[in-house]
């Protein structure tokens, strides 16, 4: 089980550490059959903060900060508001919600990339406040804050490195609600420290290789992660 999970956390740690995003989107559904979606949500949420921490610190000299701060303030509470909401849904509502929306993002982000957004500080503030509702309830929302950020001007480390510094807030709320909730036991933090371990040594060989892929390549490959991840999770919602 954990060799599985130690080997899908490493590759998931190498696409995110080139592409930005799609860790969450492709442990999520391991962890979820492995040590069942309650367990999942806030194991995953100390493997996120992992990542993001590893993230921000190789690409620190790039963040933004403004933007930044414009999208955490609203983000934070928001997220803590959705993690409350996600803890109170019955199991299999929450996977049918989480995977429906995974195959929700991959229309959504081809056309939010066909509009070619720009965003204001006042809608960057308003998105945070959206998007961390949405990643308190759902979990993984990494495919539409790439596109968020790209729209408010970030390029290459810039993106990069603000994108992993907002997530990290949010997903720290969202983990300080789940410890307040009593859904951080020993066995649970341990099995996030085990993950976010894998994902941290991913994204070191994604950075050391400096993998490099077509635009096209790119958006095939988080739109199949979030095909795999959304179906998956409709099917345990199916079978339960």
């Amino acid at each position: 089980m954990y060799f599985v999970i130690i080997a899908i956390g490493v590759i998931a740690g190498v696409i995110s550490g080139v592409v930005g995003t799609g860790a969450s989107i492709m442990l999520l559904p391991a962890l979820a059959f492995n040590f069942g979606p309650k367990a999942a949500m806030p194991i995953m949420a100390i493997a996120a903060i992992m990542g993001n921490i590893s993230r921000v610190i190789l690409w620190r000299k790039d963040i933004n900060v403004k933007a930044l701060l414009l999208y955490s303030l609203p983000g934070v509470p928001a997220a803590v508001l959705g993690a409350n909401t996600l803890w109170i849904m019955p199991v299999r509502l929450s996977n049918l919600c989480i995977g429906l929306f995974f195959l929700l993002l991959i229309p959504l982000r081809r056309w939010a990339k066909a509009r070619n957004w720009t965003l204001y500080g006042w809608q960057l503030a308003l998105t945070g406040a959206i998007v961390g509702f949405l990643t308190g309830v759902v979990f993984s929302t990494g495919p539409l804050t790439i596109p968020i950020f790209a729209g408010y001007g970030l390029v290459k480390g810039a993106l990069l490195s603000t994108e992993a510094a907002a997530s990290f807030a949010i997903y720290l709320a969202k983990a300080t609600t789940f410890e307040t909730l009593g859904a951080m036991p020993w066995p649970v933090f341990i099995s996030g420290l085990l993950v976010g371990s894998t994902l941290i040594a991913g994204m070191v060989i994604g950075k050391k290789f400096v993998i490099k892929m077509s635009e096209k390549t790119f958006n095939s490959l988080i739109d199949a992660m979030l095909l795999l991840a959304g179906a998956s999770l409709l099917y345990d919602f199916l079978s339960a």
